[in-house]
């Protein structure tokens, strides 16, 4: 079982947390989170915080406590903070712009490419920057990542759409033969 699990979860200020049913809900300053949860896991929430523990001892459950105290501090932090994903576009004449709820991506392609934003994540739009934020890690990252994969920077130019700071190792491509 994880060590982290193993410790009481506390509350951030401002912020309740309740578990009913098998679902649990996180609720805060920003918004409310709510996740189903594995029934080999057990919660118990005190007014310290949150206890999780496995119920029995198969490998799953002991597995699962872990993963459920690391959803249940990402829901507290989430509704306290906004998670946020930077993104830049690299590349001549690749640029991005934000319709209504959609993203418009130019990036060399013969067509644009266009990317309905989800409801609950945010899309922030500056030159080739785009800023991804929201109250639920999940579905920031998984957003990001679907917008990284309509365009992967590829290594011999360094083109394409890239998590700002990412680096991107150069391949030193075809050399003429002399």
């Amino acid at each position: 079982m994880s060590r982290l699990a193993k410790n009481t979860i506390p509350f951030p200020s401002g912020t309740t947390v309740s578990f009913t049913d098998g679902t649990l809900t996180v609720k805060g300053p920003l918004g409310t989170l709510t996740k189903p949860v594995n029934p080999v896991v057990s919660i118990t929430v005190s007014p310290d915080g949150v206890n999780v523990a496995p119920v029995g001892t198969t490998k799953l459950a002991r597995a699962l406590t872990g993963t459920f105290a690391s959803h249940i501090r990402n829901m507290m932090k989430g509704v306290t903070e906004k998670y946020a994903k930077k993104l830049e576009l690299q590349g001549i004449g690749y640029r991005v712009e934000l319709q209504g709820k959609n993203l418009k991506f130019q990036v060399g392609f013969s067509h644009p490419v266009l990317m309905a934003v989800p409801a609950g994540v945010d899309a922030l739009v500056e030159k080739n920057f785009i800023t991804i934020s929201g109250i639920d890690k999940e579905a920031v990252g998984q957003f990001a990542a679907n917008v990284r994969a309509i365009k992967k920077p590829e290594p011999y130019k360094g083109k394409g759409i890239r998590y700002e700071g990412e680096y991107v190792r150069q391949k030193q491509g075809k050399k003429a033969a002399a």
